[in-house]
């Protein structure tokens, strides 16, 4: 159902971009967990991307939709913002787009406000200074479905009087309702620009009241979602809602280490196969060790992972779409209190388990500056995904799989997840030093909107793993592929009489003992040592090295990659480089991008200084005490 706008009409969108040549750009804004992002997924599908806006690191997501005319409209996904006025990063970057004042990317020539239908008086806050602005807009009032479920309703014709804008009621998750954005956007329905009074822009306080008035005139309330209730009686009980997220945390990584294997053997099986084929066809002996030593033994080592690390992501995204994540931070908020943080923190450190960079740039939305910094110099304690093929190396080389609590948790999934918890805790004890010294501030209340309990859908769950896959593929195609070869050549020079020379005299050779010294009290050898150092590209790079040196050495023809590890590495050894890669900065990226968010090398250094200073120690520890102890 759509209302109809009264107003001076003018071209949309569509028409405008298809007259001057060039796609159209209309921004999708909206509040979180408004549905904005399953709206942008729905409209483009796999037509998507993510770059970052010109001059900032602050990351958007832009896609393409082809509209009924033929042409294309470029849709921009606007950060979640709970008001225009810019008190964090993601007000003023979603300000800057919306009033043109963002440099090199042009002011959008139309804007779809996405609100959740069945929190309207509190999302119209939203609504207002957007369409303040100007802008040719429509207005969609997302999970019509749940409305409708719950007994609510939205008085369509008389909102979009008041809104100056046309108003549709639509489910993205259900696909149903968008044939009006469709026609809005291909310029069927024209609109100009409301006629909202551009105060709302800025005065906050009669913004809502405004918008209270009006979903009073317009919006009949649902009912409370049953369910939601009665779930967050158990998932956020003081006492149950904590043993709950740690049971489902042991899940996750039992999940992780059982459920991945027939994948991976599937993967490696494929690997090893594919490998010897193209041995077979390669010409010459040279050619044949960059194929099969450099390219499959290399990058081939770290692909095998794959099925865990989209493992992990299926249950981050779960727990995200069906609204658990953010009870995890309301419960999270009261921990992040005794070290001087606050839960909006938390969310952040959550999604470094899958990267720092996008942990990092996650942070805008902390108002604080001095917490936004602090949470910027712990988020790479936390897990990230690259750590992931390291540990699930050394762990099934080194620890025998046997039942802890029966079938629940195996001795592997609590070693991978006491790793985990290690960073953790070191993260926390670090913001607490922090927060008490060179970062101390007022603590700043923390409001959080909890979204009903939501079934997340096959397609939402989907589009993100397919992200993560190209994302890793791109990362194994490009950066570890470019390292292993590099490698490879460097194993391979400086000839000696016209042939190879033994691998500890060809120039990665040279390199790792150059380092020995420096590690050897951890218990670690030259090749180790090359692997810390190319691992400074990305972390995950050591096991594409150690796969490469090993294929050189031919010592991976005998066996797996395990199998090499474990005759080369003494159990204590292997303990050290669990604890050395669970603390240590060993990611280039994150390094640039701490530097450009806080703006100076002052931070970055002092982040990569105390967490080498950090792994170094606590790799150190560890290898005499599991030396002590016979390991």
């Amino acid at each position: 159902m759509i209302g109809a706008c009264h107003c001076e009409s003018c071209a949309l969108a569509g028409a405008q971009g298809k007259t001057s040549g060039k796609p159209a750009i209309v921004a999708i804004v909206g509040p979180p967990n408004s549905g904005k992002s399953t709206l942008f997924n729905r409209l483009t599908g796999l037509r998507q991307k993510v770059a970052n806006y010109p001059g900032v690191t602050v990351e958007h997501r832009v896609g393409k939709t082809r509209v009924a005319r033929g042409h294309e409209v470029t849709l921009v996904d606007l950060p979640g913002i709970y008001s225009l006025t810019p008190c964090s990063e993601d007000e003023r970057i979603a300000h800057d787009v919306l009033t043109g004042r963002m440099p090199g990317m042009p002011r959008p020539d139309a804007v779809i406000v996405v609100l959740d239908a069945n929190l309207l008086s509190r999302h119209l806050t939203v609504a207002a200074p957007v369409l303040a602005l100007g802008l040719p807009a429509m207005v969609v009032l997302n999970m019509a479905d749940e409305l409708r479920e719950r007994g609510g309703h939205v008085d369509v014709e008389a909102l979009a009087e008041h809104l100056g804008a046309p108003v549709v009621l639509a489910s993205a998750a259900r696909g149903e309702g968008l044939e009006p954005v469709l026609a809005f956007l291909d310029g069927e329905i024209r609109t100009g620009a409301p006629r909202l009074d551009r105060a709302l822009l800025n005065d906050i306080p009669r913004c809502r009241l405004w918008a209270q008035h009006l979903g009073a005139r317009t919006w009949k309330p649902p009912s409370p979602p049953v369910w939601t209730q009665r779930l967050d009686r158990i998932f956020l009980h003081p006492v149950a809602g904590p043993l709950i997220f740690l049971a489902v945390v042991v899940a996750v990584f039992q999940t992780i280490f059982l459920g991945a294997r027939p994948l991976m053997d599937a993967v490696q099986a494929l690997i090893n196969a594919s490998g010897e084929w193209v041995g077979r066809r390669v010409p010459g002996e040279a050619l044949r060790s960059l194929a099969v030593d450099g390219v499959w033994a290399g990058a081939g080592s770290v692909v095998v992972f794959l099925p865990q690390i989209l493992l992990l992501f299926l249950f981050i995204g779960i727990l995200e779409d069906s609204g658990y994540l953010a009870r995890a931070a309301l419960i999270a908020d009261r921990t992040m209190a005794r070290v001087g943080l606050q839960g909006k923190s938390f969310i952040p450190l959550i999604s470094a388990y899958a990267c720092a960079v996008p942990a990092i740039l996650a942070t805008r939305t902390i108002e604080s500056r001095r917490d936004r910094i602090a949470t910027i110099l712990i988020a790479p304690l936390m897990t990230c995904s690259a750590r992931l093929p390291v540990y699930t190396l050394l762990i099934a080389a080194f620890i025998p799989e046997r039942p802890l609590l029966g079938p629940l948790l195996g001795t592997r999934a609590a070693a991978l997840l006491g790793l985990y918890v290690l960073g953790f805790l070191a993260a926390i004890a670090t913001a607490g030093l922090l927060k008490s010294a060179i970062l101390k501030s007022e603590r700043t209340p923390f409001v959080l909107e909890l979204p009903p309990y939501r079934r997340p859908t096959l397609r939402s769950l989907g589009l993100r793993l397919f992200d993560r896959t190209k994302i890793f593929l791109t990362r194994v195609g490009t950066i570890i592929l470019a390292v292993s070869l590099i490698l490879w050549a460097l194993a391979n020079l400086p000839l000696e009489d016209g042939s190879r020379p033994p691998i500890e005299r060809s120039y990665a050779g040279r390199l790792g003992h150059a380092v020995e010294p420096v590690i050897r009290p951890l218990g670690f050898n030259w090749k180790i040592g090359v692997g810390l150092i190319t691992s400074l590209a990305a972390r995950e790079v050591i096991v594409s090295t150690l796969g490469t040196i090993y294929g050189i050495e031919g010592d991976a023809a005998s066996g797996s990659l395990q199998e090499s590890v474990r005759k080369d590495l003494t159990p204590a050894a292997a303990f050290a480089l669990l604890v050395f890669f669970a603390f240590a900065l060993q990611c280039i990226s994150t390094i640039a991008v701490v530097r450009r968010e806080t703006g100076s090398w002052k931070w970055p250094a002092l982040q990569f200084f105390y967490m080498g200073t950090l792994a170094y120690t606590g790799a150190w520890l560890t290898y005499r005490l599991a030396s002590m102890w016979g390991a």
